[in-house]
């Protein structure tokens, strides 16, 4: 494991969070049926800044550069994750991992109840890496209306809605 430090996100990191989403995004390329669809655009540096600011979004830091990052939306008691990236050169170095727990602390210290996002089903780094973290897939969207206008609007800019889900994990 690389050495690398997981905080808070700061406004100024915001700048470089859209580069480490497109490099991430490349590798989309070598999925079949997704190079025309994921990883093209990345989340704007000021929307970014936007998220960071509600106070819940990571970076992730090694030798002086920001190598990941969470950035996160709360809606009322849950904790959503809009976008979750970790630089090519840094994957399978459990940056991620190390990510995404450090946010499940944080978002129960802070009185959240679950953690949500929407993702691929059948990319090894998203549905099946969330899962290995203690996320379910949610079955019933319609129980979920605000994953469920996610899922719609995804599917309305391009994604497949037969690869596309929402999970959640519960604090506790």
């Amino acid at each position: 494991m690389s050495d690398f430090s997981i905080r808070l996100a700061r406004v100024e990191d915001a700048a470089h969070l859209p580069e480490i989403e497109l490099a991430a995004g490349r590798l989309f390329l070598d999925i079949d049926g997704l190079s025309g669809v994921a990883g093209m655009h990345a989340i704007p540096a000021e929307k970014q800044a936007s998220l960071i600011r509600k106070g819940h979004s990571l970076v992730a830091e090694a030798e002086g550069r920001l190598v990941g990052f969470i950035s996160t939306e709360p809606f009322r008691r849950e904790l959503h994750i809009r976008e979750f990236s970790v630089h090519p050169d840094m994957q399978r170095q459990g940056v991620g991992s190390v990510l995404l727990r450090a946010l499940g602390i944080d978002a129960r210290n802070s009185g959240f109840v679950s953690l949500t996002l929407t993702t691929f089903v059948d990319v090894p780094w998203n549905a099946p890496f969330y899962a290995r973290h203690g996320f379910e897939t949610v079955s019933d969207l319609d129980a979920h209306p605000r994953l469920k206008a996610d899922i719609e609007q995804e599917v309305a800019h391009g994604l497949p809605l037969d690869r596309r889900c929402a999970m959640i994990r519960f604090l506790g």
